[in-house]
């Protein structure tokens, strides 16, 4: 390890050992520390870059994991279920169960932003997750820790449907074949205040009708014509 500072070498060190790291001595400590520096504490080196790479690799994380658990199960399925997984309200627990926050260096003023403070966490937790897959360009150092993380909440989601965010699954699937977004035409059909069918929704993709369905909310009624619309894209996949 080469830090300038060794009350920061020690901090990184403890940091590694609460991850349990199958091999320690393939961390860039560089890249770590890199990884918990905040752009308010530095706009030169800080976090940036590597939490973009670290979206990346946390999405593939999680693809792999659930390829391997559940074979069976449809790619809407896995998109729907890896929105939750990626998202930074997940990542912000799991970040924060390390203590991540005691080894982020970062602005007096940032850190007194509360608001901020679940963003700041989720990044943090992605640049950490780039810095060790670039230290071996695989996930060695990352799925032995973190899929411990990720199993008992996929199973979670998959025996409550109702957490499955497939308005959020579905966008990330059009983006990633169109580059555009799905659009949803609502209306309220049904005269019952709280009625199970009070909102009827359209879910449309380049002049074609994906899903439609309907919810007691206009929220619901977009999720369930997001769902029928995977349902859909699974028939035809």
């Amino acid at each position: 390890m080469n830090i300038s500072y060794p009350s920061r070498q020690k901090e990184l060190q403890k940091l590694v050992e609460k991850l349990g790291l199958p091999d320690r001595n393939r961390v860039n400590w560089q890249l770590l520390d890199l990884a918990l520096t905040h752009p308010t504490a530095s706009t030169q080196a800080n976090y940036e870059q590597l939490e973009f790479i670290g979206d990346a690799v946390v999405r593939l994380a999680a693809s792999e994991l659930l390829f391997e658990t559940y074979p069976g199960s449809s790619v809407g399925e896995f998109a729907a279920i890896r929105s939750l997984l990626v998202s930074d309200r997940t990542l912000a627990q799991i970040a924060d169960s390390y203590g991540f926050g005691r080894y982020l260096i970062v602005s007096s003023s940032a850190a007194c932003d509360k608001a901020g403070e679940e963003s700041r966490l989720a990044d943090a937790f992605e640049a950490v997750l780039a810095a060790l897959y670039l230290s071996t360009n695989t996930l060695q150092l990352i799925r032995p820790w973190l899929d411990p993380h990720f199993q008992p909440r996929a199973a979670q989601i998959l025996s409550d449907p109702a957490r499955q965010n497939y308005k959020a699954a579905l966008q990330e699937w059009t983006q990633g074949q169109y580059k555009i977004l799905p659009e949803y035409n609502v209306k309220e059909t049904g005269r019952v205040h709280g009625g199970e069918e009070r909102f009827t929704a359209e879910v449309w993709l380049r002049g074609d009708l994906l899903g439609e369905g309907k919810g007691r909310s206009i929220k619901a009624a977009e999720q369930a014509a997001a769902q029928a619309a995977f349902n859909k894209l699974k028939i035809n996949n």
